[in-house]
């Protein structure tokens, strides 16, 4: 298995996140436009779950541990 960097990999998430909540809306209207929206929320959503997760690695398993109670 090639070298993983969790620590790494989880600081892109939150990049990418970042960079969602950021990105211009392009010049369109209507359906599109919505579209366009709702995706980079779920988008945003993804990344940031991601991003805020904590990880173990044991065995060989991967395991990300997201808080969702809000707290």
């Amino acid at each position: 298995m090639a070298e993983l960097d969790v620590d790494a990999m989880i600081t892109r998430f939150k990049e990418r996140a970042k960079a969602v909540k950021e990105r211009p809306l392009p010049p369109v209207a209507g359906d599109e436009r919505r579209n366009f929206i709702e995706q980079a929320q779920r988008d945003f959503m993804d990344f940031a779950i991601i991003g805020d997760a904590s990880w173990d690695l044991t065995d060989g398993v991967l395991t990300l541990r997201v808080d969702l109670s809000g707290d």
